[in-house]
């Protein structure tokens, strides 16, 4: 099983970055997927999910309304776009695979939000 995320880096507030993740080695598409976050010093926090039959999405507060996340059963991948970022949007991003009994992570990507 293999979860590798893409797209980090460094961007001004108020700028854009998507973010993806490529799945390989289970069903990606019985999976529901997740993006979460952990800044410096803080526990782990749900960004986004989106589910694994109809799509249905859920983000977090923090997020909603600029963050953006979609996924391609086809090319087994989980993207996460990002808008009018913030500082406190810095923070390692991890892709995650969950189904009942299966929780699968990626090694996490570095979004930096500084002018």
């Amino acid at each position: 099983v293999q979860l590798v995320e893409s797209g980090g880096g460094l961007v001004q507030p108020g700028g854009s970055l998507r973010l993806s993740c490529a799945a390989s080695g289970f069903t990606f598409s019985s999976y529901v997927m997740r993006w979460y976050r952990q800044a410096p010093g803080k526990e782990r926090e749900l960004v986004a999910r989106i589910t694994s039959a109809v799509g249905s999405t859920y983000y977090s507060d923090s997020v909603k309304g600029r963050f953006t996340i979609s996924r391609d059963n086809v090319k087994n991948s989980v993207d996460l776009q990002m808008t009018s970022l913030k500082p406190e949007d810095t923070a390692v991003y991890y892709c995650n695979a969950w189904r009942s009994g299966r929780d699968y992570w990626g090694q996490g990507t570095q979004v930096t939000v500084s002018s």
